[in-house]
């Protein structure tokens, strides 16, 4: 089982780890492989938000952490150019690209801010979306959407990101999460059923949502965000697309 750092400090940008499983097998012969750890501060990807990257280092040796995914207990470490030999016992350690990690909390938590103001505002679900640093969509079931709309959202959104609100985290009982309104903003609950505790992102005074990936602690630090774009995925499907506006 791998420890997850990344649930305990959010903004942990380096860590050591030991190295408790090494599979060669996945490109065989080309010099990549991947390492599970102990403990990590590399998101493993889920939700919409892409996995981390970042670097592992070694008796000299660095390798550049090229994806993560996790698989049931452990989170694998997929290394490029990994040509010194490693072993399992070994200490390594370990930097994450705090650049582009911290760009993806920030547009994480646009997003749920976006939700939240799309939610509380006109009452209509997330049918689906996605996030890259910097930038992200997100599809609303909406009837129609106009420009008006459009810039009047954008507004609010922006003031809810200068509001200041902190923002929370908490593990719950999975029937304590579910006993609460509108914990579930998607149109499909994609929690699975086996799940018996559920993780809550709470923007404070605006949103509470099931949700899994990092966050910045306070709205403010999403700076501003632009909706750069808009669309029609059906008739009440429309897709929205934001980026910060640094």
């Amino acid at each position: 089982m791998t420890d997850l750092l990344y649930y305990q400090d959010s903004y942990l940008k380096e860590f050591s780890a030991v190295i408790t499983a090494i599979d060669t097998g996945i490109d065989s012969g080309t010099g990549v492989l991947r390492v599970a750890l102990d403990r990590t501060a590399f998101y493993p990807g889920g939700g919409g938000q892409p996995n981390d990257e970042g670097w592992l280092e070694i008796a000299g040796g660095k390798w550049q952490v090229a994806s993560v995914k996790k698989e049931g207990a452990a989170i694998w470490h997929t290394l490029a150019d990994a040509t010194a030999p490693l072993t399992v016992g070994a200490t390594v350690s370990a930097t994450l690209d705090w650049e582009r990690r911290y760009k993806l909390m920030r547009t994480h938590t646009a997003m749920h801010i976006l939700c939240a103001v799309v939610w509380r505002d006109y009452g209509a679900q997330v049918t689906g979306g996605n996030m890259d640093p910097g930038q992200g969509r997100m599809d609303f079931e909406f009837a129609s959407l106009q420009r008006e709309l459009v810039g009047e959202i954008e507004a609010r959104c922006n003031a809810e990101i200068a509001a200041a609100r902190p923002i929370r985290t908490q593990i719950l009982p999975r029937a304590t999460a579910f006993a609460i309104p509108d914990l579930i903003r998607t149109k499909i609950n994609l929690l699975p059923e086996g799940i018996s505790e559920v993780r809550t992102v709470e923007i404070v005074g605006l949103d509470l949502q099931a949700d899994g990936g990092t966050h910045v602690s306070n709205s403010s630090e999403v700076d501003a965000m632009k909706i750069v774009d808009y669309k029609s995925k059906g008739a009440i499907n429309k897709r929205i697309y934001v980026e910060l506006s640094s």
